[in-house]
């Protein structure tokens, strides 16, 4: 009957596979096949003839023939089609692909949900006020939500050193600010380091600026220099912290320009403006933003930009009347260092995105910030240029060995 049955299947055109539980193969000559669903007929290979067989499953019609043994150590065996392997083979290929696309995109980065977005200083600063900026473009654009919320301490150190300790996940970003993240680690142990700051976008600066009051005798850069060159020293100005772009800003001028002033940390700007409204000192170095906010009430004697700002299209640059500075406070976001180069990558593209839009641009530069656009890509030398121009300057300064 064995034979029979093999010899109908290659009629056919199926050739006869065994195919075996447990891994283990069966000779055909010795093992015959099904002759019902859940039988076995072992043939003797002296006789040719059936030895023994299970009996049929419960419900089967009886069977005549040799007496029925149950013995259940043989394992079943199973002939295949050609028409049956090849549709295993198309079965086992599509699982494959299905597994290739779902770790496709498991490798794929995305956002899920609302972001957190943590500025490590107080609310109502400029890290603030950019940030909400941000946050309708943000939602317009990509359908979720940034929620901003504040981690002050250490001039930002605080916020900083626990970054990284932060999922990697892409739900949680944090923002960054030069020079500090620069010149706090090199000046003392503050928790975190410049490298290991995950930086993927810095997308504008508010440029350094000399700020007098309406009614201040100087009317120009000049004036300034003029009195602090005859009073070393009695120029006094405030300004925004120590080791701060401002408190940068003003040693490098005095070592341009040939003169000593004194410079006055305040912490914050709204501090240090509201020190010049007081009379305190007798100028500020603050930012285009204070000229921004404060209208009427101060005038800028120049600028640390490239070109003119547009706000102030009477304001000199730096550059403009012989001294070579550009730059300011430098804002940016960065990622945990645990996130995936997908998620970093994907946080950038979406930054320049809203740095691009008109709209959003007009609304920075109305706030007295210029724009900047270092993506990931070009975040490192980016990075390696602002780190040797600030340590070299605060070195000459004493704030660092």
């Amino acid at each position: 009957m064995v034979k029979q049955k093999i010899e109908m299947l290659s009629a056919l055109g199926r050739r006869a596979r065994p195919v075996v539980a447990h891994g283990k193969a069966h000779d055909a000559s010795r093992y015959g096949n099904w002759t019902r669903p859940g039988t076995l007929t072992r043939l003797d290979p002296r006789r040719n003839k059936p030895q023994r067989k299970e009996g049929p499953p419960c419900g089967a019609p009886k069977r005549t023939g040799p007496e029925v043994v149950q013995k259940p150590p043989f394992r079943m065996i199973r002939f295949l089609g050609s028409d049956q392997v090849l549709r295993r083979t198309i079965l086992k290929a599509a699982t494959a692909a299905a597994i290739a696309t779902t770790t496709a995109f498991a490798a794929h980065a995305e956002i899920d949900g609302p972001v957190s977005y943590v500025i490590p200083f107080g609310p109502g600063g400029e890290s603030d006020i950019s940030a909400r900026l941000q946050q309708p473009f943000f939602k317009d654009k990509f359908g979720q939500d940034l929620v901003i919320s504040y981690q002050p301490g250490g001039g930002g150190a605080v916020g900083w050193a626990s970054l990284n300790g932060l999922s990697g996940d892409g739900q949680t970003i944090m923002g960054v600010n030069l020079p500090h993240i620069i010149i706090q680690p090199a000046q003392k142990d503050v928790g975190y380091t410049t490298e290991g700051i995950n930086a993927f976008y810095m997308f504008h600066y508010t440029p350094d600026a000399i700020v007098v009051k309406a009614d201040s005798p100087y009317q120009t850069l000049q004036d300034l220099i003029d009195d602090a060159k005859v009073n070393p020293a009695a120029v006094t100005m405030s300004g925004s912290g120590k080791a701060s772009a401002n408190h940068l800003a003003q040693i490098k001028f005095d070592n341009m320009a040939g003169i000593k002033t004194t410079y006055v940390p305040f912490k914050g700007t709204g501090a240090a403006v509201t020190a010049l409204l007081g009379g305190q000192v007798k100028a500020e170095w603050g930012y285009s933003t204070v000229g921004a906010k404060q209208g009427d009430a101060v005038r800028m004697l120049a600028v640390a930009m490239e070109e003119r700002h547009p706000l102030f299209p009477d304001v000199p640059t730096f550059k403009e009347l012989g001294f070579d500075m550009v730059g300011g406070a430098y804002r940016g976001i960065a990622l945990p260092d645990s996130a995936s180069d997908e998620t970093k990558a994907l946080w950038s593209s979406m930054i320049g995105d809203i740095n691009a839009d008109p709209e959003f641009r007009q609304k920075m530069l109305d706030g007295g910030f210029a724009m900047l656009d270092v993506d990931a890509e070009g975040m490192d030398a980016f990075m390696q240029a602002r780190i040797e121009e600030y340590l070299a300057d605060a070195r000459a300064a004493g704030l660092i060995k």
